[in-house]
C-alpha cells in the first residue's frame, strides 16, 4: 500500500474570496434573490435573514465595535448557542480585524477561566441569562475584559441590539472599508481552544486562508447547491460545524438552526432538509429511534421491517457487488419500508456528513441502502478541519474509511503509522505556545496528527487508532481501544463503551447500555424491567451482554478481546466532564470516576 496520499485531480474553485467575511457580499451578488441565508426560532417562530439584511446587521455590529474602540488583533470571546446572530458577530469581528474566540457553552468553570485569561479577551458576547449567571464571577474577575454584550436581553447588561443601534448611529462606511482593506488572508481569523481528551486546552490559531483553502477543495466533493436547505445543531464553537457553515454560504444553501438536540426530528419534519452534518453519536440515536418504532409494529409489518433492515445491512455502498436480484429486493424494501424511514428525515434528505469520530460501517450501508448517503470525513481543529472525506461526486464512498485526501494537501504515513499532513489548511500554530507548536509541526512543515492510519487499495484513508490512546498490556501487546470500541458499538445493545487495560493482563471495558433496546429485549424475554440501575446488575442482562461481547470478540485477536466488562447506568455527558464538547469520551476522567469499578474488574 502507498504511504503517500494520491491526487484525484480535483480542480480547486477559482472564485473563493480572499477573506472569510467576503463570503457575505459574494452571497448577495450570486444568490441575492433568496429570502433566507440563515434562520433561527424566536418564540416558536422562524425568523429569517436574507443576505442583505444579514449583511446590514453584520456591518452595524462592526460599526459598533469600531465606535467602542476595537482594534485589529483584539480578542473577542463568543460564548453562545447556535443562532443567526452567532454568525453575524463572527463576521463582524473579522471585518474589523479582531480575532474571534468561540467558546462552548458547556465547558467547565475552570476551562472558561483558563481560556478568558489565556486569550486575554477584551470583549465577551454571551447568549443568555443562564450562561451569564454561570460566568459572571469569572468575567468580573478578569481585568482584560472591558465589555460584555448579551444576544438575548439581560437586565443590567449591554445587549447586542444596543451595539447594533450604536453602530447604525455611528455609521462610518469609509472607516470600516479602510479597516477591512487592512485585513489580509494570512491574518488570524479565529483562535479555537481544543476540547481535548486530556490536558489544558490549546489555542489553535487559524487564518482566513487556512479555512478558505478547505472551501476551495471541499465544496466540489459534495452535490450541494443553492436549491438546498440544511439544518444545523452541532456547536458553531467547533471548527467542524463552523467550516460547514462557511461552505454553505459559499454554495448558497439556506441554514435553519435547531433550537435544541431534542427538537432535531421535529425540525427535520418541518424544514425537510436536503442534507446536514452530524456526529456518529447523534446518528446512532436517530437510527435506534427508528428501530425502536419498528419493534412496536404488529405481526407481519414487524417481520417486513426487520427483513428490510437485514437486507440494508448487506448493501455494498461502493456499488461493486450488489447483484441484480439483490437490487430488486432493495426496490421492494424501499416501497414497503425505506420510504417511510425517509419521512422521519422530512422526505428530502439526500446526504448526512459525519465527522468527529468513527461511524459504524453498518450504518453507512443501511443509510445508503435507503437512499440517504452517509459519508464520513476526518480532520482536526489544527487542520481547519478537513483532511479527507468520502465523496459522492468523485464516487469515493467506502464504509470503514474516511475517504480521499483533498488535492491541496499532502498526507503521508510515518514509520510509526502516524498520519502526517502538510497543506494550506494547517494552523498557524498554538497561541502563545511556541514549544507545543514546534512539537506539533516538524521542520518539514508536516503536522503530526496523533492518529494512526493507512491507505487502502483504493487510496482511501483509514484511521486505525490514536497514538496517545493506544496502550500496552502487561503481556507486551499493544491495543488500540478505539478500534475495538467501534466494532463492539455495532451492537444494538451498546450505546457507549470504553476499552481499558493499560499495564494489565488483558483488555476490559465499561459498557453503557442502549437502554431502549435493552427494555425491548427484556419485554420479549418476559424479564421485569425496574430501573436502569437495577437492570445493569441483573444476572440475565449481564449474561446477554456477555454473549453479545463474545460475538464481537470473535472478530478480534486474542490480545484485543474484551475479557471482562462492567455495565454502568449513568450516561457520560459534557456536563459531567466525561465527554468533550465534540462528544468524544474523556478517557482519563471516566477512568478516574470509575476507579473502584475498574479495580473490581482487575481484582485477582
Amino acid at each position: 500500500m502507498n504511504n503517500h496520499s494520491q491526487k484525484i485531480n480535483v480542480k480547486g474553485l477559482t472564485d473563493v474570496p480572499p477573506r472569510l467575511f467576503d463570503l457575505i457580499p459574494r452571497f448577495i451578488e450570486k444568490y441575492g434573490y433568496k429570502d433566507n441565508l440563515f434562520a433561527g426560532k424566536v418564540n416558536g417562530q422562524w425568523v429569517k435573514y436574507d443576505g442583505q439584511k444579514f449583511y446590514d446587521m453584520t456591518n452595524a455590529i462592526s460599526y459598533g465595535l469600531l465606535k467602542i474602540g476595537v482594534k485589529k488583533g483584539d480578542r473577542i470571546a463568543l460564548v453562545a448557542t447556535n443562532c443567526p446572530e452567532w454568525n453575524m458577530i463572527d463576521f463582524a469581528i473579522q471585518q474589523v480585524g479582531a480575532i474571534c474566540i468561540p467558546i462552548y457553552p458547556t465547558i467547565s468553570h475552570a476551562d472558561y477561566e483558563y481560556i478568558f485569561k489565556h486569550s486575554e479577551a477584551n470583549i465577551v458576547f454571551i447568549s443568555n441569562k443562564n450562561l451569564y449567571n454561570k460566568l459572571a464571577d469569572i468575567i468580573n474577575s478578569i481585568s482584560t475584559i472591558k465589555d460584555v454584550f448579551s444576544i438575548k436581553p439581560i437586565d443590567g447588561l449591554k445587549s447586542l441590539q444596543e451595539l447594533i443601534d450604536l453602530g447604525n448611529d455611528n455609521k462610518d462606511v469609509d472607516a470600516l472599508e479602510s479597516v477591512k482593506n487592512n485585513v489580509d488572508n494570512t491574518d488570524v481569523a479565529t483562535i479555537i481552544y481544543t476540547s481535548g481528551t486530556m490536558g489544558t486546552p490549546k489555542g489553535v490559531m487559524l487564518t482566513h486562508r487556512n479555512i478558505l483553502s478547505i472551501i476551495e477543495y471541499l465544496c466540489p466533493l459534495y452535490p450541494i447547491d443553492e436549491t438546498h436547505d440544511t439544518i444545523s445543531y452541532l456547536p458553531l464553537s467547533h471548527i467542524y460545524e463552523r467550516a460547514v457553515q462557511y461552505c454553505h454560504v459559499y454554495l448558497g444553501c439556506s441554514t435553519y438552526y435547531v433550537e435544541n438536540i431534542g427538537a432535531i426530528i421535529d425540525t427535520m419534519a418541518e424544514i425537510k432538509p436536503h442534507h446536514f452534518s452530524s456526529v456518529p453519536r447523534l446518528i446512532e440515536k436517530v437510527y435506534h429511534t427508528i428501530v425502536r418504532k419498528g419493534r412496536k409494529l404488529p405481526g407481519i409489518k414487524k417481520t417486513i421491517f426487520f427483513w428490510a433492515l437485514n437486507l440494508a445491512e448487506h448493501y455494498d455502498e461502493t456499488k461493486r457487488h450488489n447483484s441484480w436480484f439483490y437490487l430488486q429486493k432493495i426496490k421492494i424494501a424501499d416501497k414497503l419500508v425505506f420510504k417511510e424511514w425517509r419521512k422521519v428525515f422530512g422526505g428530502n434528505l439526500q446526504l448526512i456528513i459525519s465527522g468527529g469520530a468513527a461511524i459504524q460501517p453498518r450504518l453507512v450501508k443501511i443509510f445508503t441502502a435507503l437512499g440517504i448517503q452517509l459519508t464520513e470525513g476526518y480532520g482536526l481543529t489544527e487542520t481547519s478541519p478537513v483532511i479527507a472525506t468520502n465523496s459522492l461526486t468523485m464516487g469515493k464512498l467506502k464504509a470503514g474509511t474516511v475517504g480521499i485526501v483533498m488535492d491541496n494537501q499532502d498526507v503521508k504515513i510515518d514509520e510509526n503509522g502516524e498520519i502526517l499532513i502538510k497543506g494550506p489548511n494547517v494552523m498557524l500554530g498554538y497561541y502563545k505556545d511556541e514549544e507545543k507548536t514546534k512539537e506539533a509541526i516538524d521542520k518539514d512543515g508536516y503536522f503530526h496528527t496523533g492518529d494512526k492510519g493507512c491507505f487502502d487499495e483504493d487510496g482511501l484513508l483509514k484511521i486505525t487508532g490514536r497514538i496517545k490512546e493506544i496502550f500496552k498490556t502487561s503481556m507486551g501487546k499493544y491495543v488500540s481501544p478505539v478500534l475495538i470500541e467501534n466494532i463492539i458499538k455495532e451492537s444494538p445493545f451498546v450505546a457507549e463503551i470504553l476499552v481499558i487495560g493499560e499495564g494489565q493482563k488483558f483488555a476490559a471495558a465499561l459498557v453503557y447500555p442502549n437502554f431502549e433496546h435493552l427494555k425491548s429485549w427484556c419485554m420479549v424475554k418476559n424479564i421485569p424491567y425496574t430501573t436502569d440501575e437495577e437492570m445493569v446488575k441483573n444476572k440475565d442482562v449481564i449474561a446477554r451482554y456477555s454473549k453479545e461481547i463474545d460475538k464481537y470478540n470473535a472478530t478480534l485477536g486474542d490480545y484485543e478481546q474484551v475479557k471482562k466488562f462492567e455495565l454502568i447506568s449513568k450516561e457520560w455527558t459534557i456536563e459531567s466532564g466525561e465527554m468533550t464538547a465534540s462528544l468524544k469520551p474523556r478517557r482519563s476522567k471516566i477512568m478516574q470516576n470509575y476507579a473502584d469499578l475498574i479495580n473490581k474488574i482487575y481484582a485477582e
